[in-house]
């Protein structure tokens, strides 16, 4: 078995990222596979931004994960800069490997290395499994989340 590699996404990654996207209840909801057109215009965006960091994890040439780290400087906390990590997924074929502990240590030490005193996340309610996955890695369920649709 070759390596995992974790890597900036390219645009040839986009339907890959949007196939891992959409490989659950939740997510098989809100994807659409058959139209990548607003994908790219997010990619686009997401590639012209320095603060927005998109992977994925690679092995053996197949996409096996990807997630967003996001580097938000702020004035709370004393001038405290976060690492936002979103969309974390692991392929159905990786899941159970510890790729996710993988992904998601990376994405810690890649917020450090860029100034961050905070890293956070959001998860949906319904993903009970994921809850206990971030707290086996230490983090703590410390605030409720709020989201409004404008659409």
């Amino acid at each position: 078995m070759t390596d995992l590699v974790i890597r900036r996404a390219t645009a040839t990654d986009l339907a890959g990222i949007v196939a891992m996207l959409a490989d659950d209840e939740i997510g098989a909801g809100r994807e659409n596979l058959t139209d990548l057109t607003p994908y790219q215009a997010a990619f686009a965006a997401i590639e012209a931004d320095p603060n927005q960091v998109l992977v994925v994890a690679e092995r053996n040439d197949e996409l096996v994960g990807t997630l967003q780290l996001t580097i938000t400087p702020g004035l709370s906390r004393q001038g405290t800069t976060r690492g936002l990590v979103e969309a974390v997924r692991v392929a159905s074929s990786a899941r159970g490997t510890g790729l996710g502990t993988t992904l998601m240590e990376w994405s810690i030490e890649e917020a450090r290395s860029r100034g961050c005193t905070v890293v956070q996340l959001t998860s949906d309610k319904a993903r009970a499994d994921a809850h206990r996955f971030y707290l086996q890695l230490g983090f703590e369920q410390s605030h409720e989340g709020f989201k409004l649709q404008l659409n």
